[in-house]
């Protein structure tokens, strides 16, 4: 409607009764918000107007943009190394030899020679028992052995001149070597009262006092070999196949910081009917003093390795909607690599594609990131130091 019949129209309705004066100013007020609508679509700089103008982004850049400011991350650059992939399972240490050294005579104890904790080698003495009686046991068995043997020369020289039987100088030659059986035996009876270590090791428990009377088969001590451990565990039957003895094998303790590093010795020729895996013993040649029989460990058998892997740090490969992606800094600015990963270790991540060798990836402040992201690159250190700065 032309400007001059509008107005023309508005004068006539406030003309009217009060009630369709009341109706009438409200149509008044929409048709001059109508009308200002209108008039602000021109194409000149009084039509865009100030809002118009702030939509746009306001000053600043080209297409009103505000330029912002680079995000400092730390990058690390994409390094060819050795990367393994592991089985994991836990065990519990077990000493490489263990056993309770029982009495073999009877007899009351007249020394103990080692205590609880004591290293001890292979052939030292432990305790003494009474052998005042053996002792004597033996001067007799060595005294008839003695005797069969001066009558059975006797017989030899009469047999050889015939003048005794072969049954006589056979009984002779029997009795002699009853008697120098009985002799060696009642020697092996004095010997068993010095109780000696049967393998080099650490004495775990003394079970016997001084002056206590004891008989063959009385528990006298615990003894282990506590320098070598091992280390059981049962792996899948579908893992066999990369399982084999002298393989390495990483081992960590709950009660210890680091790493331990054990081979496979043993691998059971079966499988376990009720599980459905293979026994696995796992040596441990080298311990600290810390580290002791029934620590719980977490043991990793390398089942595979790559020497020449591309890796990167673990906290350079991120997850962004379903995709495992690095930031890759190329000059100032990031940009954002989708990868295919293969073996990890706590460090480090196989990279197959996406990464190319030397190429630096942002290790820290890659979230805050996106790709074409302006970045300023800091050291670990000056990282650190901002991002407590800005924390604070």
């Amino acid at each position: 409607m032309p400007m001059p019949e509008m107005r023309s129209f508005l004068s006539a309705v406030t003309r009217s009764r009060p009630l369709v004066r009341a109706g009438a100013g409200i149509l008044v007020l929409g048709l001059a918000l109508l009308l200002a609508v209108g008039c602000g679509k021109g194409k000149g700089p009084a039509g865009q107007g100030e809002a118009a103008a702030s939509l746009q982004g306001g000053p600043g850049g080209p297409g009103g943009r505000m330029n912002l400011p680079p995000i400092p991350v730390a990058v690390e650059p994409a390094q060819v190394g050795s990367i393994s992939s592991y089985y994991a399972a836990t065990a519990t240490l077990e000493a490489n030899q263990q056993a309770e050294i029982l009495a073999r005579t009877s007899g009351v104890i007249l020394s103990i020679r080692a205590e609880e904790g004591d290293r001890v080698k292979e052939g030292d003495t432990l305790l003494k028992i009474e052998d005042q009686e053996l002792k004597f046991r033996l001067k007799q068995a060595e005294a008839e052995a003695a005797k069969q043997k001066t009558k059975f020369e006797r017989l030899q020289k009469m047999f050889e001149s015939n003048l005794v039987s072969a049954d006589e100088f056979e009984t002779g030659k029997n009795d002699l070597q009853a008697a120098e059986a009985a002799r060696d035996l009642a020697q092996l009876e004095l010997s068993y009262t010095r109780v000696t270590a049967p393998f080099s090791g650490r004495i775990v428990r003394r079970l016997v006092d001084a002056g206590q009377n004891v008989s063959s088969g009385t528990p006298l001590f615990e003894i282990a070999d506590l320098d070598r451990l091992l280390a059981k565990v049962h792996v899948p039957a579908k893992e066999f196949r990369n399982i084999k003895t002298d393989q390495p094998v990483e081992l960590r303790l709950d009660s210890a910081t680091g790493v331990l590093e054990g081979r496979i010795t043993l691998v059971s020729p079966v499988i376990e009917a009720t599980s459905g895996t293979i026994k696995v013993t796992v040596e441990i040649p080298k311990v600290g003093p810390d580290t002791r029989p029934g620590d719980f460990a977490e043991v990793r058998i390398v089942t595979d390795r790559h020497p020449d892997a591309l890796l990167v740090p673990r906290t350079a490969v991120i997850t962004d909607k379903g995709e495992q992606v690095v930031y890759v800094a190329r000059d100032s600015t990031a940009e954002r690599r989708v990868v295919e990963t293969g073996f990890e270790s706590d460090e480090s991540i196989e990279i197959k594609t996406g990464v190319a060798e030397n190429e630096r990836v942002v290790v820290q402040g890659q979230r805050s990131l996106k790709h074409g992201s302006p970045i300023k690159i800091l050291d670990r250190m000056e990282f650190e130091n901002t991002s407590a700065a800005k924390e604070s």
